[in-house]
């Protein structure tokens, strides 16, 4: 296999490439990385029609030279598109540095004797460069999935090969002018190891992006739009999996449900708009009360779930009065000076063999507890009573369809201390 047909396969596969990751970039205009690496890619199809031009040259120098930067500047490109695929900034002064050196190595590089070992060196270095800020730039996402991982290694095989290209040429031979490179050995060998790279980097990058394009997809269909927190579903789905690990490491956890007061006043006398603005307020200040190992979700209307992970009821009670006063201390701008947005909340902890469902409405329990106690409030559910109910024309309407009432203590809303 020649090396000239090896370096048309390339230029097939480059182009393929380059299609589908503008493909992906196309369908997501959130990818970004997507977007660079198809530029990458189509950059470094430029390289091949200029090695089939080298032949041809009298002089070689200004063929040799826009071949390598050419490709070092496809490598840029695609550097540039994973770190803004993982999320993190480009190394601008790493690149940076690596061009300058680079450009001043050119002229060295003629100095030295074509096919030399030191030639080659120095030409495969900033190649060698580019492939280890990538390395950096996965390593630095922190991401340590199995598709990551492969990258990374994959990477490091491919920035390997450029150290080890200028032996191979030393042990099996060169050319001893650029204008006879294709005709050698080695070039077969070095292009069908670049194709091999190629063709792998870029299918681990795909499935890299697919993966992370679904989890994207996901996460939107389980979070809400207007409060940015979890929805329903999603809040199903964390929680499910919060209360199976709580079951097997007997650790406490906590629910608290909050309901923000006399809400339907508040959009008829502001508007909706007004309304959706005191909802996303809301949310972000629970999401700010708690850690990040918390779910906070929206359950929909002014209807709002915290699930706390390792709390216990009283840590949850706590919890709870610091959100309450907290808004009840903020005035918004959107409203009057005399409206105020409080809420009230439920608090309950799971016990042993509750289900989301039971420890939901022992919370929602507490929770209409504290809405017919004034509002405003926190309410511990300590769990099943038999008491006397309450008259039906005082109860709040959320209780109607309730078969039993769930004792609770009711918590004045004086401050924590």
């Amino acid at each position: 296999m020649t090396a000239a047909f090896v370096l048309a396969i390339n230029m097939f596969i480059a182009g393929i490439f380059a299609l589908a990751f503008g493909v992906v970039a196309a369908m997501n205009r959130t990818a970004q990385g997507a977007r660079w690496l198809a530029i990458g890619y189509a950059t470094g199809i430029v390289t091949i029609p200029l090695e089939f031009l080298l032949p041809w040259q009298t002089d070689p120098a200004p063929v040799v030279i826009g071949t390598f930067l050419v490709y070092l500047l496809a490598l840029t490109f695609c550097l540039i598109g994973i770190a803004r695929h993982y999320g993190t900034a480009p190394p601008w002064r790493t690149m940076a540095a690596i061009w300058m050196a680079s450009v001043l190595a050119i002229p060295v590089i003629f100095m030295l004797t074509y096919g030399s070992p030191a030639r080659g060196l120095l030409y495969q270095l900033p190649y060698f460069a580019m492939h280890a800020a990538v390395g950096l730039v996965i390593y630095r996402s922190k991401r340590r999935q199995p598709l990551d991982l492969l990258l990374f290694t994959l990477n490091g095989v491919a920035a390997s090969l450029h150290l080890l290209k200028p032996l191979i040429a030393w042990t099996i031979g060169t050319a001893t002018e650029p204008q006879g490179y294709l005709a050698t050995t080695y070039a077969a060998v070095s292009q069908s190891m670049a194709a091999v790279t190629l063709v792998a980097l870029a299918l681990v990058l795909l499935l890299v992006m697919m993966r992370d394009t679904t989890a994207e997809m996901a996460a939107r269909s389980e979070t809400d739009a207007l409060s940015g927190i979890l929805n329903r579903r999603g809040f199903d789905l964390h929680a499910e999996r919060m209360l199976a690990h709580a079951r097997r490491t007997n650790e406490p956890l906590t629910l608290v449900t909050a309901d923000i007061d006399h809400f339907k006043s508040i959009n008829d006398r502001f508007g909706h708009a007004v309304g959706d603005q005191v909802i996303a307020h809301v949310a972000a200040l629970l999401r700010q009360s708690v850690s990040d190992e918390a779910i906070v979700s929206r359950l929909g209307g002014e209807e709002f779930a915290v699930l706390l992970a390792g709390a216990s009821l009283a840590a949850g009670r706590r919890i709870a009065e610091t959100a309450r006063e907290r808004l009840a201390a903020d005035r918004l701008a959107q409203l009057d000076g005399d409206c105020m947005v409080t809420v009230s909340l439920g608090v309950a902890q799971m016990t042993q063999g509750d289900t989301l469902f039971d420890l939901s409405r022992r919370a929602d329990a507490a929770l209409y507890r504290a809405k017919s106690g004034g509002r405003n409030r926190v309410s511990l559910a300590l769990g099943e009573a038999r008491e006397t109910p309450t008259p039906p024309a005082q109860r709040p309407p959320e209780f109607a369809e309730r078969q039993h009432a769930y004792a609770a203590t009711q918590v004045s809303p004086v401050p924590i201390r």
